[in-house]
């Protein structure tokens, strides 16, 4: 009977092992806390795609937008510590929402583990072709002879449009007069018909535009030339000493998740963006992928949101 007994308890011990070792036996879901349709969107379903072949069960993605991603992480927030909800984060949420929205259901800080950075989408400064600012140089003469006399488009009071013109005002000490938009689509049909002069567009969104000839690139917003647009400068090679300004990408899981889920997801996770396949993919539309530890994003996301924090303090921006 004794023996009997210890085997019994031998073999719950081993089950219960097998059974943490056999994450993940069920599909996971992907939190994307933007709309279906957008650059966000499609790079989720694409690494959804690639974690899930490697996992060997389906990523599965679901969209909550609203309040500036801030539904979204929410939820991820109050989900189960098993690894079964990873959250798709920008930084315009972890970096920029909590130094506007001071009352959200969750703590930036407290709430989330890092997985890994993803990557990153520069936007470029763009006017039509028909405007006289052939450069930056151009603007800022035009901008510091008539301040507020030069109208800029944004995708809304507190969007990465609307503080990475904030920056480069702050940059260069130019006073230009904001129009903000519903969103970055409505932004880029006020520049290009003419409501307004210059606005800070996706690089995805701009590229064809660019080529097309229906707009003109002033400078792109990272520290090197963005891939897509090799013969623009970026707007610090351009006039404004480093200057940066990025889309970022990365995902997140609940805090409490066990750090052997947060381990397998990190090495699956660049495992996808390591893919040639995946980087061509990405590549196309903007997307410049790192990859990295959870440690090297957790720093990153802590620099960037004093970064845009003290920005916004600086400039005394507030929402409307």
């Amino acid at each position: 009977m004794l023996l009997s007994a210890a085997a019994c308890a031998a073999a719950m011990v081993l089950g219960g092992t097998a059974a943490r070792a056999a994450y993940p036996d069920r599909p996971i879901r992907l939190i994307i806390p933007w709309s279906v349709g957008g650059s966000t969107d499609m790079l989720g379903r694409v690494l959804a795609d690639g974690m899930g072949r490697r996992l060997g069960a389906p990523v599965v993605v679901e969209n909550k937008p609203g309040a500036t991603g801030t539904i979204g992480y929410a939820q991820v927030a109050r989900a189960d510590r098993d690894g079964y909800t990873l959250l798709l984060g920008t930084n315009s949420t972890f970096a920029i929402a909590p130094h506007f929205y001071h009352a959200l259901p969750y703590d930036t800080d407290k709430d989330f583990a890092a997985i890994g950075m993803i990557g990153a989408n520069q936007q470029v400064l763009c006017v039509r072709p028909d405007e006289p600012f052939k450069t930056l140089a151009d603007l800022v003469a035009a901008a510091k002879a008539k301040p507020g006399g030069t109208s800029y488009a944004s995708s809304g009071v507190g969007g990465s449009s609307h503080l990475a013109t904030e920056l480069l005002m702050a940059m260069t000490g130019i006073n230009m007069l904001h129009v903000p938009y519903r969103g970055g689509a409505p932004a880029v049909q006020g520049i290009l018909g003419g409501q307004t002069q210059v606005g800070f567009v996706d690089i995805s969104v701009a590229e064809p535009l660019i080529r097309g000839g229906k707009l003109r690139a002033l400078g792109t917003s990272g520290t090197k030339r963005a891939d897509l647009l090799p013969d623009v400068p970026t707007l610090s090679e351009a006039g404004a000493p480093g200057f940066e300004s990025l889309t970022t990408f990365g995902l997140f899981v609940p805090a409490g998740t066990p750090p052997e889920i947060v381990k397998n997801l990190n090495k699956v996770l660049n495992d996808v963006l390591r893919d040639p396949q995946t980087r061509g993919q990405l590549a196309a539309q903007g997307f410049e992928l790192n990859g990295g530890s959870p440690e090297a994003y957790r720093g990153y996301a802590m620099t960037e949101s004093r970064k845009w924090g003290t920005l916004i303090e600086q400039r005394g921006i507030k929402l409307p």
